[in-house]
């Protein structure tokens, strides 16, 4: 008697600062809602010159927007550059019986709104309730190396192998992970990771990166 064939399931991993959202960071669109653009320049000239590291500028911008309400981050999201199809490439990825997951550096209080888009899970740098009122723990804010350990942790929760997931970014902090999984789309990257990717893709509609990126899944069901 032949076994079941076991249907192969994929696991998307989407960046969101400069991926998902083109040309912009989240800190960037909260800056631009509360008026703090100056502010959050010179703290990205000093985590750019090597003076400050992740942890320090989220301790900044914990500092900086102590008042930050849940409205203003609502309109901040809502005002982004987003890519264009992001629900419907969530949809079609759900339809497959597939998953989806953003893994971003940048605060949770931002990125889970994208939530509501259909993402099965989004892992951000964790921050207290807005407004702050307690400390911020730094031991929850991402580094590069975390997407790696994140996406190997989402991928064992699903039983799937490397070559099962595929990534997609647009800048060195998605570097590790794209050395890690052999499967990976730029978005609008410059050339440091569109050169380690598998696949490059410039443009403002997230399903057509997303029909790139399946021409790279192409496994057959396994008996």
């Amino acid at each position: 008697m032949g076994q079941t064939a076991h249907l192969v399931g994929y696991l998307h991993i989407f960046d969101m600062d400069g991926t998902l959202l083109a040309g912009s960071t989240a800190n960037l669109e909260v800056a631009r809602q509360l008026g703090t653009l100056p502010e959050l320049h010179e703290l990205e000239a000093r985590f750019a010159a090597g003076t400050l590291d992740t942890r320090g500028f989220s301790l900044e911008i914990h500092r900086l927007w102590q008042h930050l309400t849940p409205a203003a981050v609502a309109a901040a999201y809502a005002a982004g550059p987003w890519l264009e199809g992001i629900a419907e490439v969530c949809a079609d990825i759900r339809a497959r019986g597939e998953h989806s997951a953003v893994i971003t550096m940048s605060p949770d209080f931002f990125a889970r709104h994208l939530l509501d888009l259909g993402f099965d899970d989004v892992v951000a740098s964790r921050f207290p309730p807005l407004p702050f009122t307690a400390p911020l723990d730094t031991a929850g804010i991402l580094t590069p190396a975390d997407k790696v350990r994140i996406a190997d942790e989402l991928r064992a929760r699903h039983g799937l192998m490397a070559e099962e997931c595929v990534a997609y970014g647009d800048s060195m902090s998605d570097a590790p992970l794209f050395r890690h999984l052999p499967n990976t789309v730029a978005v609008n990257a410059d050339h440091h990771l569109a050169d380690i990717a598998a696949l490059d893709y410039r443009g403002g509609d997230l399903t057509e990166a997303y029909a790139l990126a399946r021409t790279l899944l192409t496994k057959p069901a396994t008996p």
